[in-house]
């Protein structure tokens, strides 16, 4: 039995690690998922007060906060499948910083169950819980 790929996607990506070993061997074990969670440490966490005058309600002062804006970023997020893994996690890390609560993050997303569908709900808030269980439970 050969270990050739399926389909043109498989070979692809199978030219594609070869590729990529042929220039560097080191690439072999390279993980775009860890790689993804390294870079969102270089990108801090906006302060409150800076999200509240970007995002929130500082210019349009009868507009939604910056967390409202957040959880609603959250459940968009969702509905796409919680895909965007990154995104899906720096959106959590903000929405706690501008003072949402876990149970509200685990609402906005539980919410989205009923539109994206279960799969997608179950991906955003394992997602969301990686945050949630590194920043500790100093917020309910």
């Amino acid at each position: 039995m050969t270990d050739t790929p399926k389909n043109p996607f498989e070979l692809m990506m199978s030219q594609a690690q070869e590729m990529a070993k042929a220039f560097n061997p080191a690439l072999e074990n390279f993980s775009p998922a860890e790689a993804m969670k390294g870079f969102e440490a270089l990108w801090p966490t906006m302060p409150k007060e800076v999200m509240e005058m970007m995002f929130g309600n500082t210019v349009n002062k009868d507009g939604l906060d910056a967390k409202t804006r957040l959880l609603l970023t959250l459940a968009g997020l969702t509905m796409q499948g919680a895909q965007a893994d990154s995104a899906v996690r720096q959106t959590v890390r903000h929405a706690l910083e501008a003072g949402a609560k876990k149970q509200e993050i685990a609402e906005a997303i539980g919410q989205m169950s009923v539109f994206a569908g279960i799969p997608a709900m179950t991906r955003a808030l394992n997602l969301a819980q990686e945050v949630m269980d590194d920043k500790g439970d100093d917020q309910t």
